[in-house]
């Protein structure tokens, strides 16, 4: 089985006030998210917080269990998918059962994106624009499509990549948990191989900063041979905290106009299968 590295940062920005983002790690459920809250006057932190909570708290219930598949499952994913596409679907639940406890919750929300990993396919899940990536083989893949305005009309050819990045609805998303009574969850399966390095995102980062970028930096974090199928060669614990702080710093040199929250993991050969061991 493969093993995995972490580490994450969350930033305030050059702009705001406070930071709505909220991030996960859990080395033992195998799962990694990134929320970013909207709504201002720190519920949008409030969103992203139990959007977070709550998607952590469904896995942890479930990902054991042996009793029969009781929600809509999608036989094309593996189980596992099947639980964290229906685990982002009740945190949207949470979030709106929260805003109906407290009316001064009206109007917040949150994206999300999340790794779930098993085995050797890792599921990944996302609502809004905040981004997964995978960097393998000296190449960056963007593996989520933003569910915002701005894309919808890049996808429909009414406007260029260009125009998109400064277009003043550029965030204003179409999908969000807390937004719709139901919400759709995108879900995609990658096969991860040892050398991969997966970056998830708040659009905090991906506003200041281009996919090329990006690749710059984490090619710089993975040294030479990075994302090679060896998993010989690839950060260290050091350089992936190295990465995120180096991607959240070039952000605020840009202008940090909104929170940066970024994890960084990269999955490394097991220790059954390394030569020798």
């Amino acid at each position: 089985m493969v093993e995995v590295r972490a580490c994450g940062m969350s930033d305030v920005g050059r702009a705001r006030a406070h930071n709505e983002d909220c991030f996960e790690i859990d080395p033992e459920l195998r799962l990694y998210l990134v929320a970013d809250g909207m709504g201002g006057h720190r519920f949008g932190e409030v969103a992203a917080r139990v959007a977070v909570e709550s998607i952590r708290g469904f896995v942890a219930a479930t990902a054991g269990s042996d009793d029969t598949w009781p929600f809509v499952y999608d036989t094309r994913l593996h189980r596992h998918s099947n639980l964290l596409r229906h685990a982002v679907s009740q945190a949207h639940h949470r979030v709106l059962h929260a805003i109906r406890d407290d009316r001064r919750l009206y109007g917040m929300g949150t994206t999300v994106v999340g790794v779930y990993l098993d085995g050797e396919v890792a599921a990944i899940a996302h609502v809004g624009d905040s981004r997964a990536y995978l960097f393998r083989g000296g190449r960056l893949e963007l593996l989520t499509e933003d569910h915002t305005w701005v894309n919808e009309q890049v996808v429909a050819g009414h406007l260029s990549e260009r125009q998109a990045r400064k277009h003043p609805l550029k965030n204003v998303v179409t999908r969000a948990l807390g937004g719709e009574r139901e919400v759709r969850v995108d879900v995609r399966e990658v096969t991860v191989a040892p050398g991969d390095l997966y970056l998830l995102c708040s659009d905090g980062l991906t506003t200041m900063l281009d996919d090329r970028e990006i690749a710059e930096l984490a090619r710089g974090a993975a040294g030479e041979g990075a994302g090679e199928p060896s998993g010989e060669a690839g950060p260290s614990p050091d350089r992936l905290e190295g990465l995120c702080r180096a991607l959240v710093e070039r952000a605020n040199a840009r202008g940090g106009h909104d929170n940066v929250t970024v994890v960084a993991l990269e999955v490394t050969r097991s220790p059954e299968s390394t030569p020798g061991a």
